[in-house]
């Protein structure tokens, strides 16, 4: 456990390194590249700031290994082992970040024997740290975070997300759910990042959270910072949470988690 201590430490400094980048450039032009279709962007600081984090955790622990969002898209094939694996989206809704809306993050999961001990969401613009480790507790700016106690779906408050993918079926599948979810829920609501979605159920300002197509670096560290704070992190047909499977959904309470799982209609896209 001291190692993971020592990396805990280390790996708060890189945040907080990176963090800055985000916050100086956010309110500025960037020269916005496109990835999987006209709305999956990526930028210039989506680059460094992943090349800041990997080159700084590896500078200290050479035998590391990573999952990383920008690397992986640049071709780098996707291989999660019982090696310590860190699984880092450098800026987790980059829509948002070219935009200039707030709600933007770094997310940055470290996993040891494929169980994940250490969680960090920050989002430097609205100074937001979302830190877990297993077994410690969730903590938003070192104070510590609950679920919410809801377990009725009709009294919940969901966060979902379209997401990036313009495949018809996805978008159908989509749309039918918000329709649907309107008649059972309070309230839906959208930020345009997973990681902070799933943060939000942590710090019980909303009662769950899914969607289907994310990918490992999206929800890696929020999985376990929803778990800390006394969630549930389950798949969104009923099973068990799978980092790879690009589905996700996480509740405030198991019983309210089933529910969602019960009315969702499903959609299975290809694993990482």
């Amino acid at each position: 456990m001291s190692n993971v201590d020592e990396y805990y430490t280390e790996i708060l400094r890189f945040v907080k390194q990176a963090g800055s980048i985000v916050r100086e450039k956010i309110y500025q032009h960037k020269d916005v590249l496109t990835k999987s279709c006209d709305v999956d962007f990526v930028t210039e600081w989506d680059q460094k700031v992943e090349k800041l984090l990997i080159d700084g955790i590896s500078s200290r622990y050479p035998d590391h290994r990573f999952i990383g969002e920008e690397s992986t898209s640049s071709g780098q094939k996707i291989e999660l082992t019982n090696s310590p694996t860190w699984i880092i989206d450098p800026i987790d809704g980059t829509m948002n970040f070219v935009h200039g809306l707030p709600y933007t993050c770094i997310s940055i999961a470290l996993l040891i024997n494929k169980i994940t001990e250490i969680g960090i969401v920050y989002n430097p613009i609205l100074e937001q740290l979302f830190t877990a480790r297993k077994g410690q507790g969730a903590f938003l700016n070192g104070a510590p975070i609950h679920v919410s106690s809801e377990k009725e779906l009709r009294q919940a408050l969901v966060m979902l997300e379209v997401g990036t993918s313009r495949d018809p079926e996805k978008l159908k599948i989509v749309l039918q759910n918000i329709t649907l979810l309107t008649s059972h829920v309070h309230g839906i609501r959208s930020f345009g990042a997973a990681a902070l979605n799933m943060c939000m159920v942590a710090l019980g300002g909303v009662d769950a959270s899914f969607e289907f197509g994310i990918h490992a670096w999206d929800v890696a560290a929020g999985d376990l910072i929803v778990r800390e704070a006394g969630g549930v992190s389950i798949d969104p047909a009923g099973g068990p949470f799978d980092v790879m499977s690009r589905r996700t959904l996480c509740a405030s309470s198991m019983e309210l988690a089933q529910q969602l799982s019960k009315i969702l209609i499903q959609y299975y896209p290809e694993r990482d």
